[in-house]
């Protein structure tokens, strides 16, 4: 299909709302014609932060690193990590401050809810993990936009691939930055194959399919090949920023996590772990430093980073140096070489 970038630094949604004035005149031009449109957006629940007005006060998860996520069809505020749930409160357990509780950013449920204001008339559906419990609901939601009983659907990644939906001619990527932040190497691989998998939904049957993507960054490598639809030019691109840091892979990565209930046990591991890192010229370790997540469920986290050339045997070297270091029974070394996720 045919991809635009939306580039919300020139066109913003209106205030209070995240699709821009393009995206909305492609979707009400769909429904004129009698086509489907898909909104993509990976982000489960209503919003992803809730904070107080009043002071600024932000509901983090007690268990993890995270903010809780408020889903408002369910009526609680979840943590996408650990589980844990929670009813929102009447008022702000910081400052008491009452009706003071809003919701920062989107997520699919609100998206739903800006689609219903501005097309009041058009039949809608979110498809993601919440709204969808088992393989059966899953089965007849997809039954139920293949025969066009939906008009516009609001999903998450769980619509990205595998479906073919012949009068679905519009998909508008509602966040295509949301990928790309943090410290993952592979944030843009991902983010390119997921919306090259997600603008493949779009002109599936007789009618040309296109592709709207809201970003605050259209050149971006991911983004702009996708646009240009030039996956190879993108893979150029990011094996060359690779190569040129020795990073995998053209080098070998090893993420040593340090964790426990007890942060000072953790830190003193983790210091104990750098004093003794090896003294080899071809390796180099980082840290300690807070892992990305640094409280998951309960547990303290602390990473160290182990860089070294494609053509060095790792493991013996990582092993031998683990072995000499003692840590408490409380404290738990999880070793991931070449890891794929960098949480």
């Amino acid at each position: 299909p045919e991809a635009m970038a939306v580039d919300l630094r020139a066109t913003p949604p209106s205030r209070g709302r995240f699709l821009a004035p393009p995206l909305v005149d492609a979707i009400a031009d769909g429904l004129a014609a009698g086509d489907q449109t898909l909104l993509f957006l990976n982000r489960r629940g209503y919003a992803p932060l809730t904070l107080c007005r009043a002071c600024g006060h932000r509901f983090n998860c007690p268990q993890c690193s995270a903010w809780l996520v408020d889903h408002r069809l369910a009526r609680r505020l979840v943590c996408h990590h650990c589980g844990f749930t929670m009813r929102p409160p009447p008022q702000c357990p910081n400052c008491g401050a009452e009706d003071s509780l809003v919701p920062c950013g989107p997520g699919v449920e609100r998206i739903e809810e800006e689609v219903a204001t501005l097309f009041p008339e058009a039949r809608r559906a979110i498809m993601s993990s919440d709204q969808l419990h088992g393989p059966a609901a899953a089965a007849e939601m997809v039954r139920r936009i293949g025969d066009h009983e939906v008009d516009i659907v609001i999903g998450t990644q769980l619509i990205a691939k595998g479906h073919h939906f012949p009068d679905m001619t519009l998909v508008g990527v509602v966040d295509a930055d949301l990928g790309l932040a943090g410290g993952d190497l592979r944030a843009g691989e991902r983010t390119h194959q997921l919306l090259t998998q997600v603008a493949g939904r779009a002109g599936r049957g007789d009618r040309p399919g296109r592709v709207l993507i809201q970003t605050h960054g259209p050149e971006h490598p991911a983004i702009a090949a996708l646009l240009a639809n030039d996956r190879d030019r993108f893979l150029a691109v990011e094996a060359d920023a690779r190569h040129q840091r020795a990073l995998p892979p053209f080098g070998r990565l090893v993420a040593i996590i340090v964790s426990g209930p007890q942060r000072d046990a953790v830190e003193n591991a983790a210091a104990a772990l750098a004093r003794t890192a090896p003294r080899n010229a071809d390796v180099t370790v980082l840290g300690p430093a807070d892992a990305p997540l640094a409280v998951l469920r309960g547990r303290h986290r602390r990473r160290l980073l182990v860089k070294a050339p494609r053509r060095l045997r790792i493991q013996p070297i990582v092993a031998s140096w683990l072995a000499t270091v003692r840590v408490p029974n409380s404290v738990r070394v999880t070793v991931d070489v070449d890891p794929y996720s960098f949480l």
